[in-house]
């Protein structure tokens, strides 16, 4: 496997404040990597900054080149798409709409992209003309979801996608993940579950107060005994 994101010794502040304080991470081809840490731990600036949000120090580089060379909406083109923990919707725009609009830079193939949708989320298809601004937290985020695939990714960024979502939705997102990772799609997931994401994860990063504290396989993680404690209850 090749890493097709690579963050090197990446730092940024908002400010005199520091989000991010040397910061080195990779994602291989075809990965499921979980970046994981308490709310203010500096998982959706490290996120935001890989899609061309911040600028930074350091390096930040997405299939060989550099992310503050390009534009975020060039980055999407590129295959690299972000899912935000806000989900951005078009509230006033059926489910259908917000989909077809995800795939606004990437218009070949848009009918299968909309099957796949469809397939990993059967509620989408039979909502498909309702406005999303109806629907529940756990199908807007469904629908958040399934408009960055309809980017056609080749990474697929998740900030937060567990976010306050009843169990059943939750086993819906667990169950699309795994799903679209055997369609190809390499994933970045942010997420405070922790649970979720080394059920997931292939590599996890640990993150707090802007620096990465840990790394490793699950397994591995699951046996240290600080994250043991401090995020697993035990």
């Amino acid at each position: 496997m090749s890493a097709v994101v690579s963050v090197d010794d990446v730092s940024v502040s908002y400010g005199e404040v520091a989000a991010l304080r040397g910061i080195t991470a990779n994602v291989q081809d075809g990965e499921i990597v979980g970046v994981i840490g308490p709310n203010g731990a500096g998982k959706t600036t490290l996120v935001e900054t890989i899609s061309g949000f911040h600028d930074y120090a350091g390096h930040v580089e997405y299939r060989g080149e550099e992310v503050g060379d390009a534009s975020p909406s060039d980055l999407v083109e590129a295959g690299l798409v972000h899912c935000t923990e806000s989900r951005d919707l078009f509230g006033h725009l059926s489910v259908e709409d917000n989909l077809e609009l995800g795939a606004y830079r990437q218009q070949d193939g848009v009918d299968d992209r909309l099957d796949f949708v469809y397939d990993l989320f059967p509620t989408l298809a039979e909502r498909a003309d309702q406005n999303a601004r109806t629907m529940s937290g756990g199908e807007q985020q469904m629908l958040a979801i399934g408009r960055a695939l309809m980017g056609d990714p080749d990474v697929l960024i998740l900030d937060e996608p567990t976010l306050g979502l009843a169990p059943v939705i939750l086993q819906d997102i667990s169950d699309g993940l795994d799903t679209i990772r055997d369609s190809g799609v390499t994933v970045l997931l942010a997420e405070q579950n922790v649970t979720f994401t080394m059920n997931h994860a292939d590599r996890v990063y640990l993150l707090e107060n802007g620096t990465i504290e840990r790394e490793g396989d699950p397994e591995t993680l699951r046996g240290d005994e600080y994250i043991r404690t401090a995020y697993l209850g035990g």
